[in-house]
């Protein structure tokens, strides 16, 4: 986290669903991960980069991101977002207290 991104969790069996805050200029660096991916925008516009290939989404679209697939996204405007991850994002979940 960082004062351009924030984010929402919830965590079942199966998934992690995160609602995910970007203000305009939030980078997210190259990555990837076993889990695949569904982002859906709600509001503003993200540039994402899949296998050097860049996109941007606005609001009504779904990017689908395949596991393991090397990506990053930065927001070209304040941005919400609905990430669906299968499974769930195991390095997310806080140990109980």
């Amino acid at each position: 986290m960082n004062p351009l991104y924030a984010r929402q969790l919830i965590h079942t069996d199966t998934m992690t669903v995160a609602r995910a805050f970007m203000k305009k200029g939030c980078e997210v660096p190259e990555h990837s991960h076993p889990n695949e991916q569904v982002s859906m925008i709600e509001k503003g516009a993200l540039q994402f980069t899949m296998d050097g290939v860049a996109k941007i989404a606005r609001p009504g679209d779904v990017v689908r991101i395949a596991s393991n697939l090397r990506h990053s996204a930065v927001a070209v405007e304040d941005s919400i977002m609905v990430e669906i991850f299968s499974p769930p994002r195991s390095e997310w979940i806080k140990p109980a207290k």
